[in-house]
Protein backbone atom coordinates (compact mmCIF):
# COMPACT_ATOMS: atom_id res chain seq x y z
CA UNK A 1 0.00 0.00 0.00
CA UNK A 2 0.65 3.37 -0.71
CA UNK A 3 0.40 6.26 2.06
CA UNK A 4 -0.60 9.87 1.65
CA UNK A 5 -1.57 12.08 4.47
CA UNK A 6 -5.03 11.85 3.59
CA UNK A 7 -5.40 9.07 1.03
CA UNK A 8 -3.85 5.56 0.32
CA UNK A 9 -3.00 3.87 -2.76
CA UNK A 10 -4.06 -0.01 -2.86
CA UNK A 11 -3.74 -2.61 -5.54
CA UNK A 12 -6.71 -3.98 -6.70
CA UNK A 13 -6.99 -7.50 -6.48
CA UNK A 14 -8.82 -10.00 -8.12
CA UNK A 15 -11.48 -10.07 -5.32
CA UNK A 16 -12.32 -6.16 -5.85
CA UNK A 17 -13.15 -7.05 -9.45
CA UNK A 18 -16.97 -6.80 -8.46
CA UNK A 19 -16.77 -2.95 -7.15
CA UNK A 20 -14.29 -2.28 -10.34
CA UNK A 21 -17.28 -3.83 -12.49
CA UNK A 22 -19.97 -1.94 -10.82
CA UNK A 23 -17.83 1.50 -10.97
CA UNK A 24 -16.92 0.54 -15.35
CA UNK A 25 -20.55 -0.31 -15.82
CA UNK A 26 -22.37 3.14 -14.11
CA UNK A 27 -21.67 6.28 -16.57
CA UNK A 28 -22.18 8.56 -13.93
CA UNK A 29 -19.08 6.84 -11.73
CA UNK A 30 -17.21 6.47 -14.35
CA UNK A 31 -17.39 10.36 -15.67
CA UNK A 32 -18.55 12.34 -18.59
CA UNK A 33 -15.29 12.47 -20.00
CA UNK A 34 -14.53 8.63 -20.09
CA UNK A 35 -15.90 6.49 -22.54
CA UNK A 36 -19.19 4.80 -21.76
CA UNK A 37 -18.39 1.01 -20.57
CA UNK A 38 -20.47 -1.99 -20.38
CA UNK A 39 -18.47 -4.99 -19.25
CA UNK A 40 -19.40 -8.45 -17.79
CA UNK A 41 -17.70 -9.43 -14.55
CA UNK A 42 -16.28 -11.74 -16.84
CA UNK A 43 -14.84 -9.43 -19.25
CA UNK A 44 -13.41 -7.68 -16.66
CA UNK A 45 -11.71 -10.69 -14.85
CA UNK A 46 -10.85 -11.61 -18.22
CA UNK A 47 -8.94 -8.22 -18.80
CA UNK A 48 -7.21 -7.87 -15.04
CA UNK A 49 -5.61 -11.30 -15.86
CA UNK A 50 -4.20 -10.31 -19.20
CA UNK A 51 -2.16 -7.08 -18.28
CA UNK A 52 0.08 -8.62 -15.73
CA UNK A 53 2.95 -6.46 -15.00
CA UNK A 54 2.67 -3.82 -17.85
CA UNK A 55 -0.30 -2.12 -15.89
CA UNK A 56 -0.93 -1.87 -12.32
CA UNK A 57 -4.07 -0.36 -11.05
CA UNK A 58 -5.45 1.15 -7.44
CA UNK A 59 -8.16 2.25 -5.72
CA UNK A 60 -8.08 5.57 -4.10
CA UNK A 61 -8.87 4.77 -0.40
CA UNK A 62 -9.84 7.07 2.51
CA UNK A 63 -7.70 6.44 5.68
CA UNK A 64 -10.83 4.66 6.87
CA UNK A 65 -10.71 2.30 3.91
CA UNK A 66 -13.51 3.83 1.90
CA UNK A 67 -12.94 3.41 -1.75
CA UNK A 68 -13.17 6.83 -3.53
CA UNK A 69 -11.86 6.15 -6.58
CA UNK A 70 -9.63 4.49 -9.35
CA UNK A 71 -5.74 5.43 -10.50
CA UNK A 72 -3.27 3.90 -12.98
CA UNK A 73 -0.23 4.05 -15.07
CA UNK A 74 1.02 1.94 -17.74
CA UNK A 75 4.22 1.68 -19.59
CA UNK A 76 4.30 3.30 -22.74
CA UNK A 77 6.94 2.12 -25.26
CA UNK A 78 8.66 5.00 -27.46
CA UNK A 79 11.75 3.83 -29.92
CA UNK A 80 13.24 6.27 -28.13
CA UNK A 81 12.48 5.75 -24.43
CA UNK A 82 10.52 4.64 -22.07
CA UNK A 83 7.74 6.22 -20.18
CA UNK A 84 4.78 5.66 -17.88
CA UNK A 85 0.89 7.22 -18.44
CA UNK A 86 -1.87 7.50 -16.20
CA UNK A 87 -5.20 7.87 -15.86
CA UNK A 88 -7.80 8.35 -12.99
CA UNK A 89 -11.07 9.18 -11.58
CA UNK A 90 -13.12 9.70 -8.41
CA UNK A 91 -16.85 8.76 -7.62
CA UNK A 92 -18.55 11.80 -7.96
CA UNK A 93 -19.26 12.76 -4.33
CA UNK A 94 -15.61 12.58 -3.42
CA UNK A 95 -14.42 15.08 -6.20
CA UNK A 96 -13.50 18.54 -5.72
CA UNK A 97 -11.70 17.60 -2.08
CA UNK A 98 -7.97 17.38 -3.19
CA UNK A 99 -8.03 13.48 -2.73
CA UNK A 100 -6.94 13.02 -6.69
CA UNK A 101 -4.48 15.47 -6.77
CA UNK A 102 -2.59 13.88 -3.78
CA UNK A 103 -3.46 10.35 -5.53
CA UNK A 104 -1.46 11.65 -8.39
CA UNK A 105 1.61 12.71 -6.54
CA UNK A 106 1.72 9.45 -5.16
CA UNK A 107 1.91 8.12 -7.84
CA UNK A 108 4.22 10.18 -9.17
CA UNK A 109 6.30 9.91 -6.24
CA UNK A 110 5.87 6.14 -7.08
CA UNK A 111 6.93 5.90 -10.28
CA UNK A 112 10.23 7.94 -10.22
CA UNK A 113 11.32 6.20 -6.81
CA UNK A 114 10.60 2.70 -8.63
CA UNK A 115 11.06 2.88 -12.71
CA UNK A 116 13.63 4.06 -14.45
CA UNK A 117 11.59 6.39 -16.86
CA UNK A 118 12.33 10.30 -17.42
CA UNK A 119 8.82 10.95 -18.17
CA UNK A 120 5.11 10.49 -16.60
CA UNK A 121 2.17 11.46 -18.92
CA UNK A 122 -1.59 12.08 -18.45
CA UNK A 123 -4.27 13.21 -21.35
CA UNK A 124 -7.42 15.09 -20.68
CA UNK A 125 -10.47 15.62 -22.13
CA UNK A 126 -10.18 19.69 -23.37
CA UNK A 127 -13.63 20.29 -21.64
CA UNK A 128 -12.24 18.51 -18.26
CA UNK A 129 -11.17 21.39 -16.47
CA UNK A 130 -11.29 19.88 -13.44
CA UNK A 131 -8.90 17.30 -14.38
CA UNK A 132 -6.37 19.90 -15.96
CA UNK A 133 -6.57 21.86 -12.57
CA UNK A 134 -5.48 18.63 -11.16
CA UNK A 135 -2.83 18.04 -12.80
CA UNK A 136 -1.46 21.25 -12.52
CA UNK A 137 -1.58 21.28 -8.89
CA UNK A 138 0.63 17.99 -8.90
CA UNK A 139 3.58 19.82 -11.20
CA UNK A 140 2.27 18.55 -14.47
CA UNK A 141 2.30 20.73 -17.47
CA UNK A 142 0.35 21.00 -20.95
CA UNK A 143 2.49 20.07 -24.09
CA UNK A 144 -0.31 20.79 -26.48
CA UNK A 145 -3.57 19.60 -27.75
CA UNK A 146 -4.25 15.70 -29.34
CA UNK A 147 -6.43 16.66 -32.25
CA UNK A 148 -8.72 13.69 -32.28
CA UNK A 149 -7.70 11.42 -29.67
CA UNK A 150 -10.68 10.02 -28.13
CA UNK A 151 -13.76 8.86 -29.43
CA UNK A 152 -16.38 9.62 -26.73
CA UNK A 153 -19.80 9.46 -26.40
CA UNK A 154 -20.53 9.62 -30.20
CA UNK A 155 -17.89 12.36 -31.31
CA UNK A 156 -14.13 12.17 -31.40
CA UNK A 157 -12.87 14.69 -29.31
CA UNK A 158 -9.90 16.20 -28.86
CA UNK A 159 -7.07 16.22 -25.66
CA UNK A 160 -4.43 18.10 -23.14
CA UNK A 161 -1.34 15.98 -23.25
CA UNK A 162 0.46 16.91 -20.12
CA UNK A 163 3.51 15.39 -18.49
CA UNK A 164 5.75 15.76 -15.52
CA UNK A 165 9.71 14.46 -16.37
CA UNK A 166 12.09 13.75 -13.92
CA UNK A 167 14.20 16.87 -13.28
CA UNK A 168 10.94 19.09 -12.22
CA UNK A 169 9.79 16.40 -9.74
CA UNK A 170 13.46 16.68 -8.33
CA UNK A 171 12.22 14.98 -4.77
CA UNK A 172 9.07 13.01 -3.70
CA UNK A 173 6.31 15.57 -2.30
CA UNK A 174 4.84 13.29 0.08
CA UNK A 175 6.52 10.37 1.40
CA UNK A 176 5.55 7.00 -0.16
CA UNK A 177 6.17 3.66 1.94
CA UNK A 178 4.84 0.02 1.37
CA UNK A 179 3.25 -1.86 3.70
Amino acid sequence: MLEGKTVNLRIIEKEDLPIVSEWFNKPEVFGEYNPLMQLSRTEIEKEFEKKGFEQTEFFIEGKDGKRLGYIWHFNVMHPAGKMSEIGYFLIPDERGKGYCTEAINIIVDYLFLSKNIERIQAMTDLRNVGSQKVLEKAGFKREGAVRRLFFLRGQHVDAFLYSIIREEWKEPKILTKTA
